[in-house]
């Protein structure tokens, strides 16, 4: 199972860059960051940074969207990274939440990140593709290699996502969701003739290593605020109880009542009281490392081929040590 370091350009971009180091050294071969441009700082310039600081860490936003850039513009950006790099990134792509609710837009529709997925995987890639009508190619990439790996809860964008991405990010670590989930992506896939082994399974959760469990779940309440907001839109459109979306999913958000994104991603966001502990244990990897070790292997076991860690709290060189020291090389040995 591969690892992945995910965080916020917060500013001094300094630290973001000194962390993705220390993952790397600790056996994280990805380095993640969030991509909202009012909220934190551009993260494809710090990308730029933590690619020249490292060796072998391949690096890519968690998520970016169609909306923000126009397509020719994010493939020419993670394409000038590859040229600069060697073929160092990878493109995790989604609606849009914060970036596009904060900037007051909706986020894209689904048929907008479907056509978006193939058009900046082809530009990145050196082949043309068409752009609001015009065929256009991106003519200096030479041996260019850009996977689009898409966020995805809802059915139809499960569906999507086996249809069209190389990888498949889920935001929660829940492994009966895991195992709902993955199987979706990949009867999609089959459907679409693809092969559902050849797209790769990225789970995407907080996790904190230690004994104060309250504590650890303080630190992580904010992540089931987060899902919150793209199960809300679930429920909008497939209401409380539908075969289509898992109870397991949808039930907690009975209690939420709208949502600050100034506090977004934050331990100690006020925007997530509503989130009960249940949900935090189930979303999240909490407790000593042997506990991690157990949630771990039982995702592994289910085709997860990468956790992604969201460290945004309180201990964050301690978790990226304890995972280097005794929870990575648990997994893979």
């Amino acid at each position: 199972m591969d690892f992945g370091l995910v965080l916020q350009t917060d500013p001094p971009a300094s630290e973001v860059v000194s962390l993705m180091e220390r993952a790397e050294r600790n056996g994280f071969r990805y380095g993640w960051t969030f991509d909202s441009a009012v909220l934190w700082q551009e993260p494809f310039v710090i990308h730029s940074r933590i690619l020249a600081a490292t060796e072998r860490l391949i690096v890519g936003p968690m998520v970016t969207n169609p909306g923000t850039r126009t397509w020719e513009v994010t493939a020419s950006t993670f394409a000038t990274l590859n040229d600069m790099y060697g073929n160092r990134t990878v493109c995790g792509i989604g609606r849009g939440d914060s970036a596009m609710r904060v900037a007051g837009r909706r986020p894209n529709t689904l048929a907008r990140l479907g056509e978006a997925v193939d058009v900046i995987r082809d530009l990145a890639e050196g082949r043309e593709a068409v752009v609001d009508g015009n065929p256009i190619r991106i003519p200096w990439i030479r041996d260019g290699r850009l996977p689009v790996w898409m966020a995805a809860y809802g059915p139809k964008a499960l569906a999507l996502t086996g249809q069209k991405a190389d990888g498949f990010i889920l935001q929660l670590a829940d492994p009966y969701l895991t195992e709902w989930m993955i199987r979706s992506v990949r009867e999609a896939a089959e459907q679409a003739g693809r092969d559902p082994a050849a797209i790769t399974i990225c789970v995407a959760a907080p996790a904190y290593v230690g004994d104060d469990l309250a504590h650890a779940r303080d630190q992580c309440r904010w992540f089931g605020g987060m899902v919150g907001n793209h199960v809300a839109d679930l429920v909008a459109r497939y209401g409380e109880h539908s075969d289509l979306v898992p109870e397991a999913l949808t039930s907690y958000i009975k209690a939420r009542h709208g949502y600050d994104y100034s506090h977004h991603g934050r331990a100690g966001n006020p925007s997530t009281d509503f989130v009960p502990d249940e949900i935090v244990d189930r979303f999240c990897l909490l407790g000593p490392a042997e506990a991690h070790i157990d949630k771990l292997r039982a995702l592994r076991d289910l085709g997860v081929d990468q956790f992604a860690v969201y460290n945004m709290h309180d201990a964050r060189e301690n978790l990226i040590d304890t995972y280097g020291e005794h929870i990575i090389p648990a997994i893979n040995a």
